[in-house]
């Protein structure tokens, strides 16, 4: 299971945060203003994904590495974090990782293969191999740090930077199926057949998990958004015994209780209120489920989402008029108690999309929304 080509160290650091030195920056901008609930000049958009496939100069950058060589890489990271910011005029960035990063810094044993995802070496299906999953300390994630603070020393104090991590459920569906997975038939027989397991389990992924994200916020994040990516294979009941007390935990750590946090799945539309009650200050809403429908299964919270990633393909009338949808939707849901609306997709930038639209929805939300 222990990946042999990243480096193992004693467990040296503080994981409680004693003398935690943060980089923060000084700034707010439009996106802090929104999910800090005082209102923004605008609203605030970014998109899931924006770093990535989609930009040519990405593809030129990562020419000859593999991504988790990419991942590791600081320059190379906070390059491609700062794309989108350059080319698009988002108003956040989101740290340029991969759900298994985590993982892989631990010392799994786990590839990210083009064209098929996330890849485990050792699939864990007992007991034996839950023991034998690697902690995640501070030390091992040196590289990260470096990442964001580059990032950090480079971006402009009114665009907010968001940091990244999968959430335990997500982390657990890999490592137990293998990879990616349709039905998640192997996840879903150990948590009903070996609750005890999949408990602990969860647990040490969400210590895991706690760890990477202090580790951003420590370098210098504004806020953090927890990934739970196939949480929508989940029946409400399953999610509310089986996940949602260990994504609890995770929002409720003293470090990362200290920037805003965002809470987003794919498929969730049923899950909404228990993935809100995880603690966030902003719930991502999928393209399924209209904003103001989101505002009363969440209540008081900010929104983020949801234009269709398919509709960037569409031509512009027909974007236009879907932007302004959602815009409208957004404004419904403020006046049915949610506390702000955050521009985004509902899911991430498809990697044939043209940059032109991408830019073209930034520029609309901009001009639509300005005071």
């Amino acid at each position: 299971m222990l990946n042999s080509d990243v480096p193992s160290n004693p467990r040296s650091v503080d994981t409680q945060g004693a003398g935690r030195a943060t980089a923060r920056r000084a700034g707010t901008g439009p996106y802090l203003d929104e999910v800090g609930g005082t209102g923004a000049a605008h609203t605030p958009v970014w998109f899931m994904r924006q770093a990535g496939r989609s930009l040519p100069e990405y593809r030129e950058l990562r020419a000859g590495s593999t991504m988790l060589e990419a991942c590791f890489d600081p320059e190379m990271t906070c390059e491609v974090t700062l794309q989108p910011v350059r080319r698009h005029g988002v108003d956040a960035a989101i740290f340029f990782s991969d759900i298994v990063i985590p993982l892989a810094a631990a010392g799994v044993d786990i590839d990210i293969v083009p064209g098929t995802g996330p890849v485990v070496a050792a699939p864990i299906r007992d007991e034996a191999g839950v023991a034998a999953l690697p902690d995640l300390t501070p030390d091992r994630l040196e590289k990260i740090g470096e990442a964001v603070r580059m990032v950090v020393a480079e971006l402009d104090p009114q665009v907010a930077l968001i940091g990244f991590a999968g959430a335990p459920f997500t982390l657990a569906s890999y490592l137990i199926e293998g990879g990616p997975s349709r039905n998640h038939e192997h996840t879903k027989s150990l948590m009903y057949s070996r609750p005890d397991v999949w408990h602990s389990l969860m647990s040490k992924l969400a210590d895991l998990t706690t760890v990477f994200l202090r580790a951003q916020i420590d370098a210098g994040v504004d806020a953090v958004q927890l990934f739970d990516s196939w949480a929508g294979a989940l029946s409400l009941r399953d999610y509310r015994s089986m996940v949602l007390p260990h994504s609890t935990g995770i929002f409720a750590d003293e470090v990362i209780s200290t920037v805003p946090r965002t809470h987003f799945g794919v498929g969730t539309g049923e899950l909404l209120g228990a993935m809100g009650e995880a603690g966030p200050e902003v719930v991502g809403v999928d393209w399924r489920i209209p904003l103001d429908d989101a505002a009363g299964r969440v209540p008081g919270k900010v929104l983020q989402g949801n234009l269709d990633p398919a509709m960037l393909f569409a031509d512009r009338s027909a974007l236009d008029s879907e932007v302004r949808r959602i815009l409208d939707e957004g404004a419904r849901a403020r006046e049915r108690g949610a506390r702000g609306h955050v521009f985004n997709l509902g899911h991430g930038v498809l990697p044939a999309t043209d940059p032109g639209a991408v830019t073209h929805v930034v520029e609309l939300v901009h001009e639509l929304t300005g005071k």
